[in-house]
């Protein structure tokens, strides 16, 4: 039986980790988001905000990051992975900020596929802004817009989560499966 790798996605605030921690509740294998890790190694290296001083290069790690998680995921031996954002989530990004980048990531998209995705669509009434999550709830809107497109771009097509209970999303993407 060939296994699912399963992406949740969307853009800042939507909920994604706390699904994600619902699916382990019930049992289910799961790879965390890893750019707040990132960020925090650059900080123990002196740079502050790495996605701001060195866009490029934290795109560079957050791709790397995901392809480990990929392969990561091959070697967990249960049917199903759900994976905090996919490869096409560090374009998407990088299209928002207008940086300009190799064909290196866009081959990477191609060569590391997902089974399904799993869009959160922005939801004002439970964003929040942290240390980490500094984009204002405009920003992260159209940064959802960006994710949406790249994924279809790359040949998906994303299953909108409704906006209900974190119990009801989980049911929702379990029952979708």
């Amino acid at each position: 039986m060939k296994k699912q790798k399963i992406v949740i996605t969307g853009g800042p605030g939507t909920g994604k980790s706390s699904i994600i921690r619902q699916l382990e509740k019930h049992g289910h294998e799961c790879l965390h988001e890893i750019s707040r890790q990132v960020t925090l190694e650059a900080q123990k290296q002196g740079i502050d905000q790495l996605f701001l001083e060195k866009p490029l290069l934290f795109s560079e790690k957050l791709l790397e990051g995901r392809k480990i998680q990929h392969r990561e995921a091959d070697m967990i031996p249960t049917p199903t992975i759900f994976i905090d954002r996919g490869l096409p989530d560090v374009l998407a990004y990088m299209d928002y900020f207008k940086t300009e980048y190799s064909s290196y990531f866009t081959d990477a998209c191609k060569e590391y596929s997902y089974d399904k995705i799993f869009f959160l669509p922005p939801w004002e009434e439970i964003y929040q802004s942290d240390n980490e999550r500094y984009e204002s709830f405009k920003e992260a809107s159209l940064i959802s817009k960006y994710l949406f497109e790249t994924y279809k771009t790359y040949g998906y097509t994303p299953i909108v989560v409704p906006k209900t209970s974190i119990t009801d999303r989980t049911t929702f993407i379990l029952n979708q499966i």
